[in-house]
């Protein structure tokens, strides 16, 4: 059994996918990033960096927080999504790709949202800049997937798992020019039914929530190093 600490955003989505792809059985705890949960004492135990989402694996008496850590854990555990050591440079494809996307697409792509949709006030220079390498990256993406119908290779992995919450949203929105095998890829993936039992658990009443406040935008987007509770 897992208990996972979960907003339905990009990163949250990245771990009911696998979760619902193996069939495990898992609690949600809601962590309402827009009324401050993230900062309550209890998960902050488990997620010192005050970002969800976070994992108690209860059986093994784990946590840890980090959806890409979250993703490779997981996949170790169970055997799934992703090559074992003995299969070295198919591994490689995979944890390569992970930390592309953790290092690059979702925060590109975090700030572009920011800069575009979130700052008090509109900077050219920023949306650009965040908006032209999100496009550069989901570009990568796309030539990658040229001749290969997934980010490592043939198979499914958690490297597609951790890109896919972010490409799907960004697409649509940030490439200006035709991205077709990125597209395929997106749309395969969505009709997974593992990712639409995934997507679905972030439709559940707990987050039907209202737009944030300036307040709660504050909170969100105005952290600093006085924040840090200790």
């Amino acid at each position: 059994m897992y208990r996972l600490h979960y907003w339905p955003t990009p990163n949250g989505h990245k771990v009911t996918l696998f979760l619902e792809e193996m069939g495990l059985p898992y609690e949600i705890v809601p962590v309402n990033i827009r009324a401050g949960d993230q900062f309550r004492p209890e998960f902050l135990a488990i997620a010192p960096n005050n970002r969800m989402p976070a994992l108690e694996d209860l059986a093994d008496g784990v946590h840890l927080f980090e959806s890409g850590a979250i993703l490779l854990y997981l996949a170790d555990k169970h055997g799934a999504f992703i090559a074992p050591a003995s299969q070295a440079q198919k591994r490689a494809e995979v944890l390569q790709w992970l930390f592309w996307q953790m290092a690059g697409l979702g925060p590109m792509m975090g700030q572009a949202n920011h800069f575009r949709n979130y700052a008090p006030e509109k900077i050219p220079y920023g949306i650009e800049r965040y908006s032209n390498e999100s496009a550069r990256l989901l570009a990568v993406m796309d030539k990658r997937l040229a001749d290969r119908e997934f980010l490592a290779g043939a198979d499914y992995s958690i490297a597609d798992m951790a890109a896919f919450p972010w490409a799907k949203l960004g697409a649509p929105l940030l490439a200006d020019t035709p991205m077709p095998n990125l597209q395929r890829w997106v749309t395969a993936i969505a009709e997974r039914p593992a990712t639409v039992r995934a997507y679905a658990v972030g439709d559940g009443p707990a987050f039907k929530v209202p737009e944030p406040t300036e307040a709660q935008k504050q909170m969100l987007f105005q952290q600093g190093a006085a924040t840090v509770r200790r």
